[in-house]
């Protein structure tokens, strides 16, 4: 497995009801890019915001030391 940064666009209502956009970045472990925006897909599911994967790129990252 590798892996790969996933950029989602994410689109919250702040207080006054006006669309915020956020960029986030997400660390997935995967198989392959489509493996991978799948996986955030499924993390997202359940959540009531409105998201989208704008990119999925493999990383040079061979082991995350926790």
């Amino acid at each position: 497995m590798k892996y790969y940064k996933a950029k989602v666009k994410v689109i919250t209502q702040d207080d006054k009801g006006r669309q915020k956009k956020n960029v986030e970045e997400y660390l997935v472990n995967a198989v392959s890019v489509t493996d991978a925006e799948t996986k955030v897909h499924e993390e997202f599911k359940n959540d009531s915001v409105e998201f989208e994967v704008t990119s999925v790129l493999e990383t040079r990252i061979i082991k995350v030391i926790s």
